[in-house]
């Protein structure tokens, strides 16, 4: 079976999944080892490496996860949907972790299969990430420091304005993104894309890297845009800024009450669409048990679906 697979983006996943460890997986957020798949369809961006780095790739496993760290060569590794069933349209999918690890499983792998089910070639972007400690149990110790309380409110009725969030350096991440929207754009034909019909999502830190690369890129004209339960705070928008389709739920931490974001693309007469959801948390992918964060993928591909992304041209 795995043979008459062997060409289809699933098959690769499956493949992938094999490889990693057969551990039993507790879900209590426990951060697990995990032996490093070989990703065979992952194409190397040749965009550098990471200063100050000595320590190797490793991945690991949290929530059932596989995640990746000290990642210091960018990839992209592409899923093609069925054959006869492409659209055109492409997507850039960039999982979130704090630029400091990769949730490559349910924030990329899972996402770009999703996408290409419904037409859409995706691609999912494993840039290059800051330094952390090279043995796991002090990444684990890292991990799991004490961190300030998110402010709360004196009054008990107006939320409190977060403190703006600390700049960071993401020149690597945004050439590694630049270099995905150039190789998809020189094997365009190859891969049956569009090239005015390439998209971006992020997750997280992945939302942010798509917000960064829409704002300050010169080279990537995106179609469309969306990030995923990233920070809300209030932009200038660009004149030439792509539609915007966000999604974040209200208890997560992010959120804190601001709708900046979705403020500032309103005022500038760009579309975009917003969803606020109940509950969900932070870093539910595709979704969790029982939150009413788990329809957003469907109300995306309803979006797309509505501004003609999803119909072949």
């Amino acid at each position: 079976m795995l043979l008459k697979l062997k060409n289809s983006a699933k098959a690769w996943y499956i493949l992938c999944m094999l490889l990693i460890s057969v551990e039993v997986i507790a879900q209590d957020g426990t951060i697990y080892p995990l032996e490093t798949p070989s990703e065979p369809k992952a194409i190397q961006l040749g965009t550098g490496g990471v200063e100050n780095q000595p320590a190797s790739e490793t991945w690991f496993r949290q929530w059932g996860d596989p995640m990746a760290r000290n990642i210091t060569k960018a990839t992209l590794t592409p899923f093609f949907p069925e054959a006869g069933k492409a659209n055109g349209t492409a997507v850039i999918v960039a999982p979130g972790g704090g630029f400091s690890w990769l949730s490559l499983g349910n924030e990329g792998w899972e996402v770009a299969e999703a996408l290409a089910k419904q037409g859409i070639t995706a691609f999912v972007l494993k840039y290059r990430l800051n330094p952390t400690p090279e043995k796991l149990e002090d990444f684990t110790a890292w991990m799991n420091r004490p961190r300030p309380p998110a402010p709360t409110p004196t009054d008990g009725s107006k939320a409190v304005t977060p403190p703006p969030a600390p700049q960071r350096n993401l020149d690597n991440q945004l050439q590694d993104a630049e270099a995905a929207y150039a190789l998809i754009i020189n094997r365009a034909t190859e891969w049956g894309v569009d090239t005015k019909r390439i998209g971006m999502i992020g997750f997280s830190a992945g939302a942010g890297l798509t917000m960064h690369a829409t704002l300050h890129s010169k080279t990537m004209k995106l179609a469309f845009i969306g990030p995923i339960y990233g920070g809300m705070g209030p932009m200038e928008v660009p004149k030439n800024a792509p539609p915007m389709f966000n999604v974040i739920a209200s208890d997560d931490f992010l959120f804190r009450g601001q709708f900046g974001v979705i403020d500032s693309w309103y005022k500038a007469g760009i579309p975009v669409e917003f969803h606020l959801y109940q509950n969900g948390g932070h870093g539910f992918g595709l979704g969790n048990p029982n939150r009413t964060s788990n329809r957003w993928f469907d109300a995306f591909i309803h979006w797309l679906d509505v501004n003609k992304f999803l119909v072949a041209q």
